[in-house]
């Protein structure tokens, strides 16, 4: 869940992984050197296990971006979201990139 900006010049930006899960999590880390809060969903399906996937999973940790998923198959390994929690993220972030 992205949490309220307590400065003016932090956004909250969510990046809804869609159609390309490694540039969705390359993105999604690279926005929290500018010192924004970043949430990440993966959706459409399970993230594929490849090498270049391993190394953005660990750029996710370093950063410290918890993703949360809409993929059923994924909840096992993080928080599923249904609809209306996916709509409360969306509703709550600044900006919403789609990726």
């Amino acid at each position: 869940m992205i949490h309220e900006n307590d400065s003016a010049s932090e956004k909250s930006i969510l990046v809804l992984a869609r159609r390309d899960h490694a540039e969705a999590m390359r993105v999604a880390a690279g926005l929290t050197i500018f010192g924004h809060k970043v949430g990440l969903v993966f959706m459409t399906g399970p993230v594929a296990e490849t090498t270049e996937n391993a190394a953005n999973a660990e750029l996710l940790e370093l950063t410290g971006i918890e993703p949360q998923t809409t993929v059923a198959e994924m909840a096992d390994d993080l928080p599923l979201l249904d609809a209306p929690a996916l709509a409360a993220n969306i509703a709550g972030a600044d900006i919403v990139l789609s990726l």
